[in-house]
């Protein structure tokens, strides 16, 4: 049985699944894009604007983070979505302020930290403005910003391009709520000038250090808040004498505080992350042949079999809830004693094999449960 936890960041929301044990299945940490669909699902599914996943780190940082659009399509960072990662890795344990998560992603290495008031800031950074870096087909301005003028509904579109990771499109407009927000921002997604396709903020500026930005998020469509979009619409803003070096960016979730001192720094964002919910998959939604797990060291792709071959909904039930125990009872142990993985899949199998499946649904409710009484125990805590 596979546990999850819900997540937000002004409205944006996800799935976030725990792996850093390397007890996710590889149907799970290596997902079909039709399982993600289905699972962001609002009305079949759990719902959200994406799956994440904390896995086992390939280099020298503490995790590893995945990122899954609700189409299925792997994204290369998402700032909301890290923040919530934070948060969640915070609640699962017990970290208070101050606590810095260097995490792996196709984008590089960012670092969050939680903040006194729960906020969690991000460096997320320095952007990419060199046009294949971004990329885009777009071509730097004096400034080094990738501009250009695109015609759309016969309406000549002035939009820069920055890249945080993963592309962003920056549209200056006088009027957030007279644009065909959606017909241009699937047209500007697909754009043959973003070959990687790319996110779309449409930008008013209220002043230096006040700027709204309207999402069309790429895989995703419009989305409450964005936070590479923040940092990005910041960088192109600033390029382009609009906005000052630290301003608000206000989205349709919320505000975002972003900040970049200088060419060639990080952009920082900050911004909240809130837990929705924690729950335990349906196993008709468990990936039909999640019967393998990732061990911290393999490369993703890799498969490790399994000691036996226990029915499907068995072995990932199992694997998932073992793996929690484990981690647990390791963290708690007078001794500390680490075991190999040979050691760790004769205690799944042991454990399957002893446990009814019943049995299993308890312990991820006992253990959803305690999680749940843990954080809010620290929130209302002076």
């Amino acid at each position: 049985m596979l546990t999850f936890s819900k997540y937000q960041g002004l409205g944006n929301d996800f799935i976030l699944m725990e792996g850093r044990s390397g007890q996710l299945p590889t149907q799970v940490h290596s997902p079909d894009p039709a399982w993600v669909q289905r699972i962001c699902d609002r009305r079949f599914g759990i719902g959200g604007d994406g799956l994440i996943l904390a896995l086992p780190p390939q280099g020298d940082a503490e995790l590893r983070m995945r990122i899954f659009n609700a189409d299925g399509s792997e994204a290369e960072m998402c700032g909301n979505g890290i923040r919530c990662l934070a948060r969640f890795l915070a609640d699962s344990d017990g970290d208070g302020p101050g606590r810095r998560w260097p995490i792996e992603t196709p984008a590089g290495l960012i670092v969050p930290e939680l903040q006194a008031d729960g906020q969690i800031c991000v460096d997320m950074g320095a952007p990419f403005l060199e046009p294949g870096s971004v990329p885009t087909t777009l071509n730097p301005d004096a400034r080094g910003l990738p501009v250009g003028e695109l015609n759309l509904d016969g309406v000549t579109l002035a939009l820069a391009a920055v890249g945080m990771g993963n592309p962003h499109a920056i549209v200056p407009v006088d009027d957030l709520s007279s644009i065909p927000f959606e017909r241009w921002g699937a047209e500007l997604e697909r754009h043959e000038i973003f070959p990687a396709k790319t996110n779309v903020h449409f930008l008013k500026v209220h002043g230096p250090s006040q700027l709204e930005i309207r999402v069309w998020e790429r895989g995703a469509g419009p989305t409450l808040a964005c936070g590479t979009g923040a940092c990005a619409t910041l960088v192109a803003a600033v390029l382009l004498g609009l906005s000052d070096r630290q301003a608000t960016v206000n989205l349709p979730g919320g505000p975002l505080q972003i900040s970049w001192e200088k060419p060639g720094a990080s952009v920082f964002m900050t911004g909240p992350a809130v837990a929705v919910f924690d729950g335990v998959l349906n196993p008709e939604l468990v990936p039909s042949e999640a019967v393998e797990t990732e061990s911290p060291s393999t490369v993703i792709g890799e498969q490790t079999p399994p000691a036996s071959t226990p029915s499907p909904s068995e072995s990932s039930a199992g694997q998932s809830l073992v793996s929690e125990t484990a981690s647990s009872q390791t963290a708690s142990s007078e001794t500390g004693d680490d075991c190999s993985e040979e050691e760790a899949q004769a205690r799944v199998q042991a454990f399957l094999a002893s446990t009814s499946l019943d049995s299993m649904i308890n312990i991820a409710t006992e253990s959803l449960e305690e999680r749940t009484l843990s954080r809010f125990q620290r929130d209302v805590q002076p």
